[in-house]
């Protein structure tokens, strides 16, 4: 079986809800971000054998497989084909292992895989709360309601607020961790660590109302601080977590071109990183967001490997109890950890969030020479992907 490699890794910075990048129709914006991989590689547009795009909101502008409509909206051929997966807030890292299997198992050499989501013009939830508007039910089936009698819906909410409950992480040291999170954001920012891995593309300034390149994470709060981030409400009474301590919603695009070893030699390039390792892992739906833990254990074993052969780490911060519980849990080094900092600062735009955290850890190792990288991240319904990747 052969190797599959990935040869370029983008993203689009991050944008608030109702920010820069709120004017993108979401399928534009794969569909330029697919250009910036293929520009990238160097590859030709008719070189690319399928595109996978995670996406979580599918319905109204995301809807009707999201992913071949980026295709139609980029400059690659019709005969390209696109399929649309959605695993949750691990959708794209999903995607990314279908590409993987994919030139792995020999049945192509060159496939895109990525993610796009526009919190700001498709709002979270809005398959389930759009489907309940007109009477066409939940996804609580009977069955369902007979296996977990107690539980209403499952969320990630009161999932969060159990993990930091189960976990024992006080209030203080969420503030805390939250703050790290800006403050390693604002200096990769600042130092250029983001460069090479943002997509630049045009928006226009709501000052001036004139066409300007959005380069930088809209989320990033430059001035923030532990007394800011503790004054904000928390988001359920005699809880821990408040909004300053769950990530940001966002706009955004991101992806990987991955290509097996002819595709390697008929590209002629050089590859970014080998993918090492590859698994999925279902956990308890309803505590939800605490799936990374076993599953990291399951993969280093898998693997051969343990937590110390790992030189960097991107655990996503969909809230701060869960990277603070899988450290617990993993006794990995936090100085490995999200260190260009994570979805608390940079924003989690859900179904392009995988391929977004791939993104930074791809260009992390290069920057650091480490040689090992690592990412997870919690998905509703209690998953979570795991994927180890080799610098090259």
């Amino acid at each position: 079986m052969t190797d599959a490699y990935i040869v370029s890794a983008l993203r689009t910075a991050g944008g608030r809800r109702g920010g820069r990048l709120s004017g993108w129709h979401p399928v534009d914006l794969a569909g330029t971000l697919i250009d910036g991989l293929v520009a990238k590689s160097g590859a030709a547009p008719d070189a690319v054998d399928d595109v996978i795009l995670g996406c979580v909101g599918q319905v109204g502008e995301q809807a009707v497989n999201v992913a071949r409509n980026a295709v139609l909206a980029s400059s690659l051929p019709e005969s390209v084909p696109g399929t649309s997966v959605d695993r949750q807030c691990g959708s794209s890292q999903q995607a990314l292992h279908f590409a993987a299997q994919a030139v792995m198992s020999g049945s192509m050499d060159v496939v895109i895989a990525g993610g796009v989501e526009s919190m700001t013009r498709v709002p979270m939830g809005s398959p389930l709360t759009l489907a309940k508007k007109a009477d066409m039910g939940i996804y609580m089936s009977h069955a369902i309601r007979e296996r977990y009698p107690h539980t209403e819906l499952f969320s990630q909410f009161d999932g969060a607020e159990m993990v930091a409950e189960k976990y024992g992480i006080a209030r203080a040291a969420l503030d805390e961790f939250a703050l790290e999170s800006h403050q390693r954001a604002i200096r990769a920012t600042q130092t250029g660590a983001f460069d090479n891995e943002i997509l630049p593309v045009t928006v226009l300034d709501p000052d001036s109302g004139e066409e300007i390149s959005h380069t930088v994470d809209e989320g990033i709060r430059f001035d923030a601080t532990l007394d800011s981030i503790a004054s904000v409400k928390l988001l359920v009474e005699n809880g821990r977590i408040s909004a300053a301590t769950a990530s940001q919603i966002c706009d955004g695009a991101s992806g990987v071109m991955v290509v097996s070893e002819a595709g390697l030699k008929r590209l002629g390039v050089e590859p970014l990183a080998r993918i090492h390792h590859m698994s999925v892992m279902g956990h308890d739906p309803v505590i939800m967001l605490e799936a990374p833990m076993p599953a990291t254990q399951r993969a280093l074993d898998r693997a051969g490997m343990n937590i110390d052969d790992i030189d960097l780490f991107e655990v996503n911060e969909a809230f701060a109890p869960i990277p603070l519980a899988w450290l617990q849990s993993t006794r990995a080094d936090p100085e490995r950890l999200n260190v260009n900092g994570g979805a608390i600062a940079l924003g989690h735009p859900l179904g392009a969030s995988g391929t977004k955290l791939m993104t930074t850890l791809v260009h992390a190792l290069k920057a650091r020479g480490g040689r090992y990288g690592l990412q997870t991240m919690c998905e509703g319904g209690g998953m979570a992907n795991v994927t180890i990747i080799e610098r090259l």
